[in-house]
């Protein structure tokens, strides 16, 4: 996990262009749970290219963003320069030595790097009384309305990615409401009390250019060598050129909400 959890900082710049932001109801959930306010303190764990960061920013509070990749949080201080309440810093969030406790810790599409027994328990421990988790990601499904091209991109799969990988190939499947119910349910184990969680959707439309591009972001594409990549990416390509030149995705993004006792 962590050799995967290096590969994104190679491709910072692509991943700051093409990872999705979050959507609006997401915050306004987010904040009618947790008001924060310029007197508030905020870390972001695993900030990435920002994708999640402004709409804490907008409230005032003093933002700590913790990212194991330096070239990301390079990034982040001149995307967010403005801020004067905004600091990051390149570390694990297992490892750093965090003073003082903080009104909302978050995360977004990037907890599950860290084990959820470290994770859940630094979470706690770093929270004031009454202070807020929130945990959220996306979860895209490769489009519904055409089949015929996702039988065509799983096959391509099947000879690329699943061979490089030496894994057997898995059916992709849409997110549940049972499995975000089920993530929202952890933080029960570790004392958070007040537990929720939602469901948000939305869909994108790619051509098979940006499409690749984006594929281009996630660690274990990242991770397989680069001349079977290429010739991987240049099938899919020409899969959806041969389809209609273009794929839609549908997300489904999971918000899971846990306050600490007071």
């Amino acid at each position: 996990m962590n050799e995967l959890n290096r590969t994104f900082d190679t491709v910072a710049d692509s991943y700051e262009k093409l990872r999705p932001s979050y959507v609006d109801e997401l915050y306004r959930a987010i904040f009618e749970y947790a008001p924060i306010d310029e007197n508030s303190h905020v870390i972001e764990i695993g900030i990435g290219g920002g994708q999640a960061t402004l709409p804490f920013l907008k409230t005032g509070c003093a933002l700590l963003a913790i990212d194991y990749g330096e070239n990301f949080c390079e990034i982040c201080r001149d995307k967010f320069r403005a801020y004067p309440g905004f600091a990051a810093v390149s570390e694990r969030f297992e490892d750093i030595d965090l003073r003082g406790k903080y009104d909302l810790i978050y995360s977004a599409s990037a907890f599950h790097w860290i084990p959820e027994e470290i994770g859940y328990k630094k979470v706690y421990d770093t929270l004031k009384d009454g202070g807020v988790f929130a945990r959220f990601a996306n979860h895209p499904y490769r489009d519904k309305d055409n089949p015929a091209l996702s039988e065509e991109i799983d096959r391509i799969y099947e000879e690329y990615y699943y061979k490089y990988h030496n894994k057997k190939s898995e059916p992709l499947l849409e997110y549940t409401e049972e499995q975000a119910r089920n993530r929202a349910l952890i933080a029960e184990k570790y004392g958070f009390t007040d537990i929720r969680y939602r469901l948000f959707y939305r869909t994108r439309t790619f051509s098979a250019k940006e499409y690749v591009m984006l594929l281009g972001t996630y660690s274990d594409h990242i991770a397989i060598e680069g001349k079977i990549r290429s010739e991987f990416f240049s099938e899919i390509e020409k899969a959806i050129d041969r389809h209609g030149g273009k794929i839609e995705i549908y997300d489904t993004i999971d918000l899971q909400l846990a306050r600490k006792a007071r």
